[in-house]
């Protein structure tokens, strides 16, 4: 598998949050871990389209970044469970954890596999950086990461590289060759 830039990117974002989950010894590196992981995630969502010009790329990505948190912060508000460290009442789900997969949902459909299933092992990170911290539990994790696939494999769509395309038809009485071109 070649490496591309955009894989390389990925990769580095894991890089810098797995020294600290290396060595977290308390809830606190670990809880900077995940906002680190979330937060990288979300930076390369919305940026890699922004450096290639693809507007629609950046607008999906921040739509289903934005649906996974308004869809995370109403069930907080609709569900306020106590979380484990006993901080607050925001526990479920996890909105570090939909923001992460919402934003590597979004990685996998524009960028592909090389890059997106690296994404999605940085979410996967976050979401276990999350319990380690412990400021949730195992299932407002999966709560959480269903909320960030669902809205990010909904929201953004594969990017079509062929901005023109040339189609050659034909029949028992006639051929010809139709043209659809993307603007």
């Amino acid at each position: 598998m070649k490496l591309t830039y955009n894989a390389a990117l990925i990769l580095a974002a894991t890089a810098a949050t797995l020294p600290s989950a290396a060595k977290a010894k308390d809830e606190k590196a670990w809880a900077t871990a995940s906002d680190v992981g979330a937060h990288g995630l979300t930076l390369i969502a919305l940026g890699l389209p922004i450096i290639k010009g693809d507007k629609q790329g950046a607008f999906q990505a921040a739509g289903s970044i934005g649906a996974s948190v308004l869809i995370a912060t109403g069930l907080k508000e609709t569900f306020p469970e106590l979380r484990p460290d006993g901080s607050n009442r925001k526990s479920f789900p996890s909105g570090h954890t939909s923001r992460a997969f919402a934003a590597a949902a979004t990685i996998y459909n524009r960028e592909g596999p090389a890059v997106g299933i690296p994404a999605m092992a940085v979410a996967s990170f976050v979401g276990v950086a999350r319990v380690q911290a412990d400021k949730h539990f195992w299932y407002d994790v999966l709560v959480g990461a269903g909320i960030g696939m669902t809205s990010g494999f909904l929201i953004t769509r594969q990017r079509n590289e062929k901005q023109a395309m040339i189609v050659p038809w034909g029949d028992t009485k006639s051929a010809g060759v139709s043209v659809a071109m993307r603007f």
